[in-house]
């Protein structure tokens, strides 16, 4: 109850299950298309899958299926709930560490959901976690922000799967 499907239809610009309080079961993949993410006036955007991942740890079985592949992950709390901020560590230790993914792949958001306090901008979290990008996302009093947050996060993502691709490219070259 973080926000999770929430945020991940905002970004996906998805309006399934606006309006009502559903909690995911399993795994929700919401597949999209944005244009122009690099930045240069070539190529035909980028296609994404946002895997919107139920914090119910009786799907704890299915997540290294979830994790195959990924080249990102973002962890969405509620910063207004002391116990998000233990869980967090796990799903850090989970997603990333356990996973061959930097900690540079991994976008930590506090989500502030309508009518919360919102008091929490300076929020102190523990190693490793403090080592993370964070960002604050209200999607009433600032949308655009937070779709300028994901849009400059995917492009991190982009720019490392490229450099990556150019890597083993050369490595066959050579």
């Amino acid at each position: 109850q973080s926000g999770k499907s929430v945020l991940a239809n905002f970004v996906s610009e998805s309006i399934e299950g606006i309006g009502s309080y559903s909690p995911t079961q399993g795994v929700r993949i919401l597949e999209y298309e944005t244009p122009n993410l690099t930045g240069s006036s070539k190529g035909a955007g980028c296609r994404f899958e946002l895997w919107d991942c139920s914090g119910d740890q009786k799907f704890e079985t299915c997540w290294p299926a979830l994790m195959k592949d990924s080249h990102g992950v973002v962890i969405i709390f509620n910063p207004e709930l002391p116990s998000h901020l233990k869980e967090i560590e796990m799903w850090y230790s989970c997603f990333v560490q356990q996973q061959p993914l930097l900690d540079h792949q991994c976008l930590l958001v506090a989500h502030h959901k309508p009518g919360s306090a919102g008091d929490t901008e300076d929020l102190s979290l523990a190693h490793p976690l403090n080592k993370l990008k964070l960002i604050h996302s209200n999607l009433e009093e600032d949308p655009e922000d937070v779709r300028m947050e994901f849009i400059k996060y995917f492009r991190s993502i982009i720019t490392l799967m490229n450099e990556s691709r150019e890597k083993e490219e050369m490595s066959i070259i050579s």
